[in-house]
């Protein structure tokens, strides 16, 4: 497996590498947004590993960027003071953050949880399941989202998020619920994480994604999918 790590420190680029390398990891190197978007583009890159403050092209650009050719798994690194840019960078595609300092082997977990959840997506399971609420379709032998008969692209987060709720629509699942199963770890204050990754949902799926039809909210409670 390849992964990109960009920061703009060149100390912690070469921690995080020693990191990796033990895990087995291949690992290419990058020191702003610009060279993380062309790595990226020129390599079969599986992770990016991103700092979000950095010279020339900060990470949150440089992940708006890769989404748009790119459906690989991104986690972004951040300072304590910087929250409002982890939500950004959430908005903008990334499917993870860490915080700095952060320990080697919090950084490994996420990372292979990331890889066990974009290579599961990304291999072909031999099952027909096909689960259906009004005009949302998800065709769990494709990986395949359709509204209306047109395909929503989803970032892997996203679509474990959405076939979760879709196969027990009608249920409401806590927010905690939800992050557990969509990353496979237990929960850390995972407001922000969970409800950054339902408005992307809801802005791919719904018509009105301030009024939505499939994607609700139950105040105080947590999410579901509503059964049409």
């Amino acid at each position: 497996m390849n992964i990109l790590v960009c920061d703009d420190e060149i100390e912690i680029v070469e921690a995080i590498e020693i990191y990796l390398r033990n895990e087995g990891y291949n690992i290419f190197k990058c020191y702003n947004g610009l060279d993380a978007i062309e790595t990226v583009e020129n390599n079969e890159i599986h992770l990016v590993v991103m700092d979000i403050m950095m010279p020339e092209m900060d990470g949150i650009k440089a992940t708006e960027k890769i989404r748009e050719v790119k459906n690989i798994p991104v986690i972004m690194l951040s300072a304590k003071s910087e929250d409002i840019d982890i939500v950004t960078g959430l908005e903008m595609g990334a499917d993870d953050y860490i915080t700095k300092p952060f320990k080697p082997i919090e950084l490994i977990a996420r990372v292979n949880s990331q890889l066990r959840r974009y290579t599961t997506l990304g291999s072909v399971i031999d099952n027909k399941d096909i689960y259906k609420t009004g005009a949302l379709v998800i065709d769990d032998e494709r990986k395949e989202v359709t509204v209306d008969g047109e395909v929503v692209k989803l970032t892997p987060v996203e679509y474990k998020i959405l076939l979760f709720l879709t196969q027990n629509a009608g249920k409401v699942f806590s927010i905690e619920a939800i992050y557990e199963k969509a990353w496979n770890e237990p929960s850390f204050n995972p407001e922000n994480t969970v409800a950054v990754h339902i408005r992307r949902i809801r802005e791919k799926v719904e018509i009105d994604p301030k009024n939505p039809k499939y994607l609700k909210v139950v105040w105080g409670v947590g999410y579901k999918v509503e059964k049409i």
